[in-house]
């Protein structure tokens, strides 16, 4: 029994430094960090904005793979389904606590199959509109929408995404009725919109700012209970309409069972890089206002946005497909 017990301690032993070994000489090869969107929006200028300055870091390159598809879901299986390394990462939005609310069966469960690493944002969403419909802030807004109701066009990135719950909660709020449609991507929604195809879009800050500072858009508001610091001249719609709010977050996962000493490893290199002033100034200017947080803080703000999208997905009627 002694020699058993010997022999366990000494395998265990021999583990635990490995994993040690691991961490410290990690990364030795590119990661990968998959963006669950197709090129040119928001989750994807700023995966790109954390790869970038993550590579002279850690000494390796960071690549962006797109994997766009079902608001995440085909991204995110893609990461689930890979080794638990130090190689894969994807930068995800809220959506994963919006979608288990929408779809019947997922290909995984996202408190059990990922390991939260860090928050990496929030920003709100922009309402913005074609600047030949002639609105200028919200109330205005909410009074031609009524006047035409079912005919003002609201672009998204796909059923169920938070552009989508988020017309749909206004909707329910003030009684207009916002008809939805669906896009494979918020850049997609953002170019029909450019062209005038559809009235308006709840898209993220990065992904319209150029356009509304060219005026080629309009914004009307945004969705964050109160006006965001990365955009202190844009009125929420909560100043119009009171309790209103669907904020957008952005955070980094990665597959579960992710060796804590790479969690710790990864939150510190990220956490290290947002709190420089350049890099802090380079997402303000896309609309994102940068926070970092611990593994548990992050996987504790899953738990309450489950709950929060359980009742909004219940009260708009919104469903996936």
């Amino acid at each position: 029994m002694i020699r058993l017990l010997s022999f366990l301690f000494a395998v265990l032993a021999g583990l635990f430094y490995c994993v040690v070994a691991q961490a410290q000489n990690w990364p030795t090869k590119p990661l990968r960090f998959v963006s669950p969107f197709a090129p040119g929006g928001g989750n994807d200028s700023l995966s790109r904005i954390i790869a970038a300055g993550l590579t002279p870091k850690l000494g390796q390159q960071v690549v962006v793979e797109n994997k766009p598809g079902a608001n995440t879901i085909v991204g995110t299986e893609i990461v689930v389904k890979s080794a638990p390394d130090g190689y894969t990462f994807i930068l995800l939005p809220n959506a994963i606590t919006i979608n288990p609310h929408l779809y019947k069966k997922q290909p995984f469960d996202v408190t059990k199959d990922l390991t939260a690493v860090t928050q990496i944002g929030t920003s709100p969403l922009i309402l913005c509109l074609h600047p030949s419909v002639p609105i200028k802030n919200t109330k205005e807004f909410l009074q031609m929408a009524r006047a035409k109701s079912g005919q003002f066009t609201n672009g998204s990135s796909g059923n169920g995404s938070l552009g989508h719950l988020a017309g749909a909660l206004l909707g329910v709020m003030t009684g207009i009725n916002l008809v939805h449609i669906p896009y494979k991507g918020t850049s997609l929604a953002v170019t029909d919109l450019l062209g005038g195809q559809i009235t308006l879009s709840f898209s993220s800050a990065m992904t319209v700012l150029p356009h509304i500072r060219n005026a080629r858009l309009r914004a009307v508001g945004v969705t964050s209970a109160k006006r965001s610091p990365a955009l202190p001249d844009i009125a929420a719609i909560s100043e119009t309409v009171p309790g209103f709010s669907a904020e957008l977050w952005y955070a980094m996962f990665a597959p579960a069972n992710l060796p804590l000493e790479l969690i710790n490893r990864m939150n510190h290199e990220i956490s290290a890089l947002l709190t420089q002033t350049e890099m802090k100034a380079k997402l303000s200017d896309q609309g994102v206002d940068a926070q970092t947080s611990t593994p548990q803080e992050m996987a504790q703000l899953i738990v309450a946005d489950l709950a929060k999208w359980e009742k909004v997905v219940k009260i708009t009627g919104a469903k996936a497909n």
